[in-house]
C-alpha cells in the first residue's frame, strides 16, 4: 500500500484557476514600461528641419544677390563721382581750345590733353548729351534762358552754355542750354 500512496502523491493534479493561468502566461510588466513616453514623430521633425534648411538657404541666396547688386551699384556710383570730378577739367580744356592761341605747341598740347580725356570718358561709357539743334528734353537739358526766334521751331535748343553727360542711362550732368520759343 505504500506504493499506492506514492503514486497518489506523484500523480496529484494541479488545480488552477483562469486568473492563475493569465498570471503565468503574461507576467506583470514593470512600471517603467507601463508609462512609456509617447513615440516621437520623426517625419514631422525631419520636415521641420528641412523647412528651416530651405529657408536658410533661400535667405543666404537673397543676401548674396543683394550684396552683388550693392557692389555693382557702388562701382557705378564711384565711377559717376570720378567722372563728375573730372568735368571741370573738361570744361577748362574746352574754354582754352575755344580761345585759341598764337602758340601752336601750346594749342596742340591742349588738344592732345582734351583727346585723352575724351578717350577716357568713352572707355568709361560716358557720352555727351546732344544739344544744339535738338528738341528740348527736361530729363537731359537744363534751360537757363528762353528766346523768341521765328527762324527756329518751338522748343529747339539754339545755344549750349555747358555740355551735359550721361553714364549709361544715368545723367551725370544736365546740359545748360538756351531754348527758342
Amino acid at each position: 500500500m505504500a506504493s499506492k500512496k506514492k503514486n497518489t502523491d506523484n500523480e496529484k493534479e494541479e488545480v488552477t484557476t483562469p486568473e492563475a493561468e493569465a498570471e503565468i502566461e503574461a507576467p506583470e510588466a514593470p512600471e517603467a514600461e507601463a508609462e512609456a513616453p509617447p513615440t516621437r514623430d520623426y517625419e514631422a521633425e525631419l520636415a521641420a528641419e528641412k523647412d528651416k534648411y530651405l529657408r536658410l538657404a533661400a535667405e543666404y541666396d537673397n543676401y548674396r544677390r543683394r550684396s552683388q547688386k550693392e557692389r555693382e551699384a557702388l562701382y557705378a556710383d564711384v565711377k559717376s563721382d570720378t567722372v563728375t570730378a573730372l568735368l571741370p577739367v573738361y570744361d577748362n580744356l574746352s574754354r582754352a581750345l575755344a580761345l585759341g592761341s598764337t602758340d601752336e605747341a601750346f594749342l596742340k598740347g591742349i588738344q592732345m590733353t582734351m583727346n585723352q580725356l575724351e578717350e577716357i570718358f568713352t572707355k568709361l561709357g560716358v557720352a555727351a548729351i546732344p544739344a544744339v539743334g535738338e528738341t528740348f528734353d527736361p530729363e537731359k537739358h537744363n534751360a537757363v534762358r528762353h528766346i523768341d526766334d521765328e527762324n527756329v521751331g518751338e522748343n529747339i535748343i539754339v545755344e549750349e552754355f555747358q555740355k551735359g553727360f550721361t553714364l549709361g542711362d544715368k545723367v551725370i550732368r544736365f546740359a545748360m542750354v538756351v531754348v527758342a520759343n
